[in-house]
């Protein structure tokens, strides 16, 4: 074998060697490459489950706080304050008094959802619907006149007076739990029929409502077949604000504001 031959050889054996050591180092990259990204992969979605996890917590927190807020509304507000809760186990705070606009004729609302109730309003008119508002924010003297006047038709009719008062809270908030001293809630029913009972359910207006509430952040606050829930009578035009996050949920689940905030009320 000559000397230019013996060259070429040797020349591919290093070069053949270099690209050898090449291929290892490639391969080892890779490797470590699909390590760190699988790594990263898991870290990636151990990041998300913790923020899952801290989302629930939050809200749970919230509720919590939804819960607890309405005996202390006058000297505290809380940060989800659509959420305030009230009822006749959870009475609201006598010298309440939201800050308030005028969204019909002499109706009003809780400033903070104005805005949405008007856009409700009008986006229903338009859609042909004939909109009238029984009752919108009330004072909780007010509230006490209408339990009052209601309890004693009852005692008129026949009713004793420990019957008429719980007959009347079936379908009458008591003094100081309505969320309407809240200003959060309207009465809202067909101006071409106003009765207050089960009928307005099957109203054009009522089903409009039923249908398009959740949109503008307003939830039926005591539905059908819910009574054993709400401890509230079926009522058709009674729509409370609670934002339109939450308003979706709980029409999308087919819930009600108790069992969303995780109120057990048997």
């Amino acid at each position: 074998m000559n000397i230019r031959k013996r060259k070429l050889i040797k020349k591919a054996m290093i070069i053949g060697a270099v690209l050898g050591a090449a291929a290892g180092i490639l391969l080892t990259f890779l490797a470590a490459k699909k390590v760190v990204n699988s790594e990263r992969k898991k870290l990636t979605t151990q990041i998300q489950n913790l923020k899952k996890e801290n989302s629930k917590l939050n809200s749970a927190a919230d509720r919590k706080e939804s819960i607890n807020s309405a005996a202390t509304l006058s000297t505290k507000q809380p940060k989800n304050w659509e959420l305030v809760y009230v009822g006749n186990d959870y009475p609201l705070d006598e010298k309440y008094k939201p800050k308030l606009t005028e969204v019909a004729e002499d109706r009003y609302v809780d400033s903070r959802i104005a805005e949405n109730t008007k856009r409700m309003l009008k986006d229903g008119e338009e859609a042909g619907m004939k909109f009238y508002i029984v009752s919108a924010y009330r004072s909780m003297e007010d509230q006490k006149k209408v339990f009052n006047e209601n309890m004693q038709i009852r005692v008129n009719e026949g009713d004793s007076y420990i019957d008429a008062y719980y007959n009347t809270k079936k379908v009458i908030a008591a003094p100081n739990c309505s969320e309407h001293s809240l200003g959060l809630s309207l009465d809202i029913v067909s101006s071409e029929y106003d009765a207050l009972d089960e009928a307005q359910a099957d109203t054009k207006e009522a089903k409009w409502m039923a249908e398009n509430a959740y949109k503008y952040g307003f939830i039926l606050r005591y539905p059908k077949d819910k009574e054993k829930i709400t401890h509230i009578s079926f009522e058709p035009w009674h729509y409370r604000y609670v934002g339109k996050e939450v308003a979706e949920k709980i029409k999308s689940k087919n819930i009600t504001f108790e069992e969303y905030l995780g109120i057990n009320k048997d």
